[in-house]
């Protein structure tokens, strides 16, 4: 994807302590110095690639000399390098997040699917799963730039506004939505934009009873969007697949009527190789 004019941070900025519903803290097993040490290396992002340990004791939190102690041991682990005043993340980072794609091997099968999908439709297209308030993209085949923010391969969006969050959200009881949305920072990304709870809830009961969600600029200007439900074998939502288009190129009614039987095609044959695999 193209570089951003506007903030890259909202689609890969990590997201923040009150912004979703924090993990409980069991007294008896929580490693506070491991947090910490996740804490600093999120202080890392695409606006502070390099900084000072001043710099990334007041965004992780920790006061200088925690901060680098943790630092220290992650130069010494290879995941962090020091250069002068300044440190950076390593390429070995990356291992971390590696990890979990590697773990869950079917999606090196729904990347075939995907790329068979976006030939047809001449669009991106893209698969994500919930974090939270946010989605955060696991797999990714772009077709041309039609976001003015840099998408890729962990890259963040809320929730709330976005046709892959939509379907996630449908994914989950009622509780679990009340909760989501109440932490969500409900802001109108657009004109178009829906920030009303319960507005949202009835938004998502329909994609619950229909299976799709159709967003029509809701999270940018231009922006159109159509995406569907990944299921696991006992029917449980664990991702979403969406296709995005361009506005003034196809309108969100002529999406609908061309793009979503090749999507809902492509997402129950991915649904049906997880269920193989799960």
């Amino acid at each position: 994807m193209a570089s951003s004019t506007d903030s890259p941070r909202d689609a890969q900025a990590p997201q923040s302590a009150g912004s979703a519903a924090a993990p409980e803290k069991p007294s008896d097993s929580y490693v506070q110095s491991f947090a910490r040490g996740l804490s600093v290396i999120r202080a890392f992002n695409a606006q502070h690639p390099a900084q000072t340990l001043t710099e990334i004791a007041q965004a992780s939190g920790l006061t200088r000399a925690g901060a680098r102690r943790i630092l220290l041991t992650l130069v010494g682990l290879g995941y962090v390098q020091a250069d002068g005043r300044l440190f950076r993340l390593t390429p070995k980072i990356l291992d971390l997040g590696f990890a979990y794609l590697t773990s869950m091997p079917f999606w090196n099968l729904a990347e075939p699917i995907m790329e068979t999908l976006s030939q047809q439709v001449h669009e991106s297209c893209s698969i994500s799963v919930l974090d939270g308030t946010e989605i955060v993209y696991v797999l990714r085949v772009p077709a041309r730039k039609i976001m003015t923010i840099n998408l890729s391969i962990g890259s963040r969006l809320p929730a709330y506004c976005s046709s892959m969050g939509r379907v996630l959200m449908a994914g989950l009881n009622e509780a679990e939505l009340d909760g989501v949305l109440r932490a969500s920072e409900l802001r109108a990304r657009t004109i178009r934009t829906v920030t009303d709870i319960e507005a949202l809830k009835a938004i998502v009961a329909d994609i619950r009873t229909r299976g799709w969600a159709l967003n029509d600029q809701e999270l940018e200007e231009g922006l159109v969007s159509l995406a569907a439900p990944i299921r696991n074998r006992a029917g449980q939502t664990i991702a979403a697949i969406n296709i995005s288009g361009q506005a003034n190129r196809t309108s969100a009614q002529e999406m609908l009527e061309r793009f979503l039987p090749p999507l809902l095609e492509a997402s129950e044959k991915i649904s049906g190789l997880v269920g193989l695999r799960t």
